[in-house]
Order: C-alpha cells, then sequence, then structure tokens
C-alpha cells in the first residue's frame, strides 16, 4: 500500500489520505479474502529519535510530525487486522528511498532501489509471517537501525550508502541544526519549538 500523502501535510488531509485511506485497504483485504498487506510505513514514525541512537524494531514511536503519527497508527491498525481478522501484514519502515544518496543523512537511511524490490518480494514470497516490522533500509555502515528482525522475511540487501560516502562528505550538510540532530531530518525541524521558546513563564 502506497497510496497515502508521503510529506508533512495539514492534519485533514493526513486523517483522509493515510487514516481512512488505510482503513478502507484493509477493510477490502477483508471482504475479498486477501491474506497479506505489504504496509509502507516510515522512519518518520521514530523520527524524533536522536542520531547518536541505534534502534531495534521493539523501540519507542517518536513521530516528527502529523504524517509520521499517521505512520505509527497504521502500524497498530495492521496489527489489529492480524489479531482480529487473520490478515497479515509486514510494515517496512522505509528510510530514504532513492536512486542514490545525495546528502549526510542518506549514509544511514537509504534503501536502494535493488534492496527495495529485493524486500518486497520476500515480503510477498515468504510463508507464514503473521504480524512483522522491519527497517526499509540498505546494508550502511552507517545506519541507525538494527535490522536483525528482517532476518524472517530472508531479506539480504546487496547495497551500501558508504559507496557514496567521500563525494558526499565533500559537500556541506543540507540540513539545518535541527535536522541534523534527529534521524527524521527535516521532517523533525520542521514546525519545531525551539527549547528557549518552550513553558514560558506565566
Amino acid at each position: 500500500h502506497l497510496a497515502g500523502t508521503s510529506v508533512e501535510r495539514p492534519l485533514p488531509e493526513i486523517i483522509e489520505n493515510n487514516l481512512r485511506g488505510l482503513v478502507e485497504v484493509y477493510e477490502g483485504a477483508r471482504r475479498h479474502g486477501v491474506r497479506r498487506i505489504i504496509f509502507a510505513s516510515s522512519n518518520h514514525a521514530i523520527g524524533m529519535h536522536p542520531v547518536e541512537d541505534k534502534l531495534t524494531l521493539d523501540c519507542d514511536f517518536r513521530p516528527d510530525g502529523f504524517y509520521g503519527l499517521s505512520k505509527v497508527w497504521g502500524e497498530a491498525l495492521a496489527r489489529m487486522y492480524w489479531d482480529k481478522h487473520g490478515i497479515e501484514s509486514v510494515c517496512i519502515r522505509i528510510g530514504s528511498c532513492i536512486e542514490k544518496p545525495t546528502e549526510f543523512r542518506h549514509l544511514s537511511t537509504w534503501l536502494g532501489f535493488e534492496d527495495l524490490l529485493h524486500l518486497i518480494e520476500q515480503s510477498i514470497n515468504v510463508p507464514d509471517l503473521g504480524y512483522l516490522v522491519v527497517w526499509g533500509v540498505s546494508n550502511n555502515t552507517r545506519s541507525y537501525w538494527d535490522n536483525s528482525g528482517a532476518a524472517r522475511l530472508g531479506y539480504r540487501p546487496g547495497q551500501n550508502a558508504e559507496d557514496y560516502a567521500a563525494d558526499i562528505l565533500a559537500q556541506a550538510n543540507p540540513l539545518d541544526a535541527t535536522a541534523q540532530r534527529y534521524q527524521g531530518g527535516s521532517f523533525a525541524s520542521f514546525d519545531f519549538t525551539a527549547q528557549e521558546r518552550r513553558n514560558p513563564q506565566r
């Protein structure tokens, strides 16, 4: 399922496309006897974790906006449909799925196209998964995420953003200071209240 809004947008649009739309997908699957759904979750469900943290799949949700929050909700919806209706789900927390990494953050979050196709194929073909969450990330040397849980899929990524590191490190980091601090990058810095402006004296 890739039909939702994929960027930070006003809440009404997120609700319509990412919450209501996903319910329609799962209800359609339920009515027609579909066995498994591959849900495009996102790293933005955990985007407010600091970049220093190495995350496992059971880490706390820390969404970096309404978009990331919709992915938290989506993973929970997928779990409910497995528990109540027996519809399997693979929730893929996609990192930065682009042709090649172009900036410093991508050295940790990149998901190459070849690895994406391999991950989707495994998610379709591996039997008896139940409910599973995996990181959608290549075999990056600097990855933020421990993807050992993907072993159940037989996912063996072959691409590594480090192959592009020399060119990337020769460039300035395009992200602002807040975006550089959190795993969600620019999503984390959008509409971010600086520390000095929080909890004003009454």
